[in-house]
């Protein structure tokens, strides 16, 4: 299960209840140890594995990524004895996937990481390439700020697999993260097809001129089903007998982007074999790598997010956190009004 990504009482309050009959362990990531919403719900978790355990035992189901010698966290790890992984110096969350950071939970969820490691070293090799008109990282980076300066000012990550969700969620945190400065930068968004084109599916047809989408596409399914023959034909599906599903989702995958195209939303598609380990950590790399060039062609500096702290310096000052009283009394008045 997943925590500390939100302030939501009843998120965090449906994960305590749903987990206080398990066994359960808890990895914590965090840098510094003091970024407000793993921490509150680092305290919560560690007081449930005390109360089931005792100390000892929650010692025993405590993992930390944080620092490798600085912070709060580091320092809790230390006098704790929490086995410890390091959250390399010089990478940028958004940027961390395939380090430690990712790794871990992606491990404990079953995906074998040396394959996709293999796969981004892969990418590593393929894309260190100076020929722009090859490398098909600076030809992504290249074609959306081209789409991006002829009045295309969002970007929408779609795919035609559900499981692919959450990499879409991934994709939105590195591109508008690295991206989103000086008032430069598309908006990334996503759509899940075939779900999403019976809701936004009119409006990216038919609405503002604004977007431009990035299809990844898997050609070899997991695992395929057969439509078989129905003597009733009440769902007027027997012209597809004998075709799989996933030649179903390709021709979808098809109109889509035909239709699309027609309607000035123009696509750019992205092909791999099959989602398994090795193709999603080529991947993740093209991404960061992609993500990277980009940020450069619109000259921001990819790596900092300084807009980030904006919120938590008011924030801080409205919880009244220790060392942000200067600020409050101009908080108060805007609060008022």
């Amino acid at each position: 299960m997943f925590a500390g990504n939100s302030f939501s009482s009843n998120s965090l309050g449906e994960t305590l209840e749903l987990i206080k009959d398990t066994d359960f362990s808890v990895n914590i990531i965090s840098k510094s140890g003091t970024t407000t919403e793993p921490a509150i719900a680092f305290r919560f978790l560690r007081n449930l594995l005390t109360e089931k355990y005792g100390e000892e035992g929650a010692k025993e189901r405590i993992f930390v990524t944080t620092d490798r010698c600085r912070g709060k966290l580091k320092e809790m790890a230390d006098e704790k004895g929490y086995e410890e992984f390091v959250v390399p110096d010089n990478i940028g969350g958004r940027f961390s996937v395939l380090t430690a950071v990712g790794l871990l939970p992606i491990a404990v969820a079953g995906v074998e990481i040396d394959e996709l490691m293999n796969g981004a070293a892969d990418a590593m090799r393929e894309y260190d390439n100076p020929d722009v008109l090859t490398n098909d990282v600076c030809r992504y980076a290249g074609m959306r700020n081209l789409l991006y300066r002829s009045g295309k000012k969002i970007e929408c990550a779609t795919c035609f697999e559900p499981d692919y969700t959450m990499m879409n969620e991934w994709f939105k945190q590195l591109y508008g993260e690295s991206e989103g400065k000086q008032h430069r930068g598309l908006f990334p968004t996503s759509c899940i097809y075939s779900t999403d084109l019976h809701s936004l599916g009119q409006y990216i047809q038919d609405g503002e001129r604004s977007i431009f989408e990035t299809l990844v596409f898997f050609r070899e399914p997991k695992r395929d089903l057969t439509v078989e023959y129905d003597e009733t034909d009440v769902d007027g599906l027997n012209f597809l007998v004998g075709k799989t599903v996933s030649h179903i989702n390709r021709r979808a995958q098809q109109a889509t982007v035909i239709a699309h195209e027609d309607g000035d939303v123009p696509n750019i598609v992205i092909e791999l074999p099959r989602m398994d380990a090795y193709n999603i950590g080529f991947l993740i790399y093209f991404f960061e790598k992609a993500c990277a060039v980009s940020g450069y062609m619109l000259l921001v500096n990819p790596f900092d997010q300084p807009g980030v702290e904006d919120y938590k310096t008011i924030m801080y000052v409205l919880l009244a956190k220790p060392g942000y009283e200067g600020l409050k009394p101009g908080l108060d008045k805007r609060l008022e009004e």
